[in-house]
């Protein structure tokens, strides 16, 4: 399979910096992205802000996006890649947006292979800066970059798009089923809430449960396969429901040298400071880092209730606070979160509506991990050429 060599500049149609100064802020207006909205091969629409009409105007009219174009974040993190899927929107700062050349360079073969990890090494070769590090404009137009022909690039991105749009339904699927147990939720405990129900704290619902660290200075107290230990970075990367392992383990030995806990599955894991109200459910036995708050559910309550009630009662938790580096939420604030105790026959109505809901986002998630682990095998296989898609009929 042929590769053919260009500098980025000559690849691309445009490379579109939109804004030279920092807009006001409004408090609606025209949604626009930041560097922070882009994360993971996704755009976050609901991580945005608004600027008036006329800031727009003054600011952000150097070109306009189109759907399909590829974003890149320019700093802290650099490297960072998404596709508009929407054109009423105005981009920010540390954002260049890229178009590939017709008939030179597929947008989505652009997209992938700055995802992938030639891409990335690519981006890192010409960084510069020392308190904040980034890549300037100049600098990327001159990267080097060697492409196969444009219909084998087409290929590639039919092969990855598929994996893709796999993941994406799967994701819409979850969100659907997501929608239905929090309007329930809802519905059932907050807007129809008896009033009879009994009035309590969040221990009545379960037992808050906190975490520890064995010793860093014991290589000994990690390992590979071990006792599953989940930190809050683990759910900032994953923003699955239900979490298994984090990106370590600890060993028997370090478990017993530390003040962390064994939890089941169908425990709630809430972070507690750095920052307040990732949540997951345990779907096996866990422990985690002190960073947590974690609630094991009584059995009559049931994990979907203590779920919701946390998701729900999370502006109060932050409200309950306290700290001067950073806010954390303690065991004993955590225990005393007022909370109405509904009758064990609600209870379990709620538990049974949820549970195929959530075997379904739990086979789902599982899913998306397969597909994940196969696009990005596959990803620097198809950018190398590794894997010659030339002959193969799509």
């Amino acid at each position: 399979m042929k590769y053919k060599h260009y500098y980025m500049e000559d690849a691309l149609e445009d490379i579109i910096d939109y804004r030279g100064k920092t807009p006001h802020k409004a408090t609606s207006g025209i949604q626009t992205l930041s560097a922070k909205s882009v994360k993971d091969g996704y755009i976050d629409y609901s991580n945005c802000y608004f600027i008036s009409l006329e800031e727009y105007n003054r600011f952000m009219v150097r070109g306009i996006p189109k759907t399909g174009d590829v974003l890149l974040t320019t700093e802290a993190p650099l490297g960072n890649v998404a596709r508009l899927d929407r054109e009423d929107v105005a981009l920010a700062q540390r954002l260049l947006t890229l178009r590939g050349k017709q008939g030179v360079l597929d947008t989505g073969f652009l997209y992938y292979y700055l995802r992938s990890p030639i891409g990335q090494a690519k981006l890192r070769e010409k960084e510069t800066g020392t308190t904040v590090t980034g890549i300037k404009q100049s600098e990327f137009r001159r990267i080097e970059i060697d492409i196969p022909s444009y219909s084998v690039q087409k290929k590639i991105v039919d092969i990855l798009c598929h994996l893709d749009q796999k993941m994406e339904l799967n994701r819409k699927i979850n969100k659907n089923l997501e929608a239905q147990a929090q309007a329930y939720f809802i519905d059932q405990f907050v807007v129809n809430a008896d009033p009879t129900w009994p009035q309590g704290t969040l221990s009545d619902l379960g037992t808050v449960v906190g975490g520890g660290t064995p010793s860093k200075k014991h290589p000994e107290y990690y390992c590979e396969h071990g006792i599953p230990w989940i930190t809050p970075k683990d759910l900032s990367v994953d923003k699955s429901k239900f979490i298994s392992h984090g990106e370590n383990d600890i060993s028997d030995l370090g478990f017993s040298n530390s003040s962390a806990t064994k939890m089941p599955e169908g425990t709630i894991l809430f972070s507690s400071r750095a920052p307040i109200g990732y949540i997951a459910i345990a779907s096996n036995t866990v422990t985690t880092n002190q960073g947590f708050k974690s609630v094991i559910p009584n059995t009559n309550i049931g994990t979907a209730f203590v779920y919701y009630f946390l998701k729900q009662a999370l502006p109060t938790i932050e409200g309950m606070a306290s700290g001067s580096t950073f806010k954390e939420i303690s065991g004993s604030g955590m225990k005393s979160v007022h909370a109405v105790i509904p009758d064990n026959e609600t209870l379990h109505k709620f538990s049974e509506f949820c549970k195929p809901l959530f075997k379904q986002q739990a086979v789902m998630e599982a899913e998306n991990r397969r597909l994940s682990g196969i696009r990005d095998a596959l990803l620097p296989k198809l950018m190398s050429g590794e894997i010659d898609v030339s002959d193969i009929d799509l």
